[in-house]
């Protein structure tokens, strides 16, 4: 009896392997979201949409006949996605608008073309996003990480809330992620001047998009505007590029043996559309989901002075209420409502600390001093 080659044993397996793989990644990665949902006519807003989770989201609103803004920093990329949208849906309502999260003035440019030409919006998925790498700045002064995923959704969605006041029932969806329960606010030192860990600073972003999650569903309380963050599963998206552990060789040896855990952009990207349209979800609001189901997120993101002091510090790091003036927008904050002592980032980072960490809130019914401690 002939012995069968090594390499073919070897070949044979890695074919089962591989087969075996795909089939445990489709079991996995759940199901397409199917509900039949008519957002025709509808105006939606993606960030980061060229690629990864924002890019198959788009391509399903635009399917399902939604009018949809890329909102991208890379105006070649957005452009080519836009083509491969348009082909694949047949949609020619698909804009691409330069929007660049790393800096309020992009934000603020691309807001005021909003305004200028759709008199509401139905839907704003606020997905873009940087993961790790060296300590970078923004050109306001933010820690990177902190100043996309956090400060610069926060700036461009209270810059949209009249629009999306407008387009009520309408909902905002922030693409959070578990790695917020490992997130700390740094409320001495938030924008990482001192002491700047890479996934730090990465899991800090995350808790704070949950924390403005819920400050946000708050204040839109009865204005018919909902917001819920998703943690849409472990996904192979472009957010890891600039992570080390993600390009290094360890990571190419490992890769194949995680494959069939880790979701593909279209998997992922089916979480957040339950979400942000799945119509027995109208009236909820300021949820955590985890993939489809409402979950309990972190302590910390439960913490409801953190959540206000994280509101009112990114308020005036933004200048919020300066642009609001500006843009004619009546924001979404309250006259009893202060920061005390909060220093907003040198934009050269020579020094960032919050010297200072209270909260003062005057209600209709008691006057508090809410310190957090340090």
């Amino acid at each position: 009896m002939n012995r069968i080659p090594l390499w073919t044993k070897v070949v044979c397996g890695l074919g089962v392997y591989a087969g075996t793989s795909v089939l445990v990644k489709e079991k996995l990665g759940g199901p397409d979201f199917d509900a039949a949902v008519d957002i025709g006519g509808k105006v939606a807003i993606v960030t980061g949409a060229n690629s990864g989770i924002g890019f198959e989201v788009a391509k399903e609103l635009a399917s399902r006949g939604a009018k949809v803004y890329l909102a991208c920093r890379d105006k070649d990329r957005c452009a080519a996605a836009r083509e491969d949208i348009y082909l694949a849906t047949d949609n020619k309502n698909i804009f691409c608008r330069y929007c660049d999260l790393s800096s309020l003035e992009s934000v603020k440019r691309f807001v005021r073309r909003i305004r200028k030409d759709e008199d509401k919006v139905d839907l704003l998925v606020n997905n873009a996003g940087v993961m790790w790498g060296a300590r970078e700045v923004t050109t306001d002064g933010f820690e990177t990480q902190l100043g996309v995923n956090h400060l610069g959704h926060f700036f461009l969605t209270n810059l949209l809330v009249d629009s999306l006041k407008k387009g009520a029932p309408s909902r905002v969806v922030n693409v959070a992620s578990t790695a917020h329960f490992k997130g700390k606010i740094n409320v001495q030192d938030l924008n990482s001047a001192n002491d700047y860990s890479e996934s730090g600073a990465y899991n800090q972003s995350k808790l704070a998009n949950v924390l403005f999650t819920r400050e946000l569903a708050k204040r839109l309380q009865g204005t018919g505007v909902t917001v819920n963050a998703v943690h849409p599963g472990i996904v192979d998206t472009n957010i890891v590029r600039n992570t080390g552990f993600f390009t290094s060789m360890l990571m190419f040896i490992l890769k194949p043996i995680a494959y069939p855990f880790i979701k593909n952009s279209k998997q992922g990207a089916q979480n957040v559309l339950h979400v942000a349209l799945h119509p027995d979800l109208e009236q909820t609001t300021g949820k955590y989901f985890n993939l489809r189901e409402i979950s309990e997120p972190s302590n910390e993101a439960l913490n409801e002075k953190l959540g206000l002091w994280l509101w009112l510090t990114s308020e005036k790091w933004t200048k919020l209420q300066e642009t609001c003036k500006e843009l004619n927008i009546q924001p979404l904050t309250h006259p009893w409502e202060s920061v005390n002592n909060i220093s907003i980032p040198d934009s050269k980072l020579k020094s960032n600390s919050l010297h200072v960490n209270t909260v003062s809130q005057v209600t209709s019914s008691n006057l508090t001093t809410n310190t957090l401690a340090s």
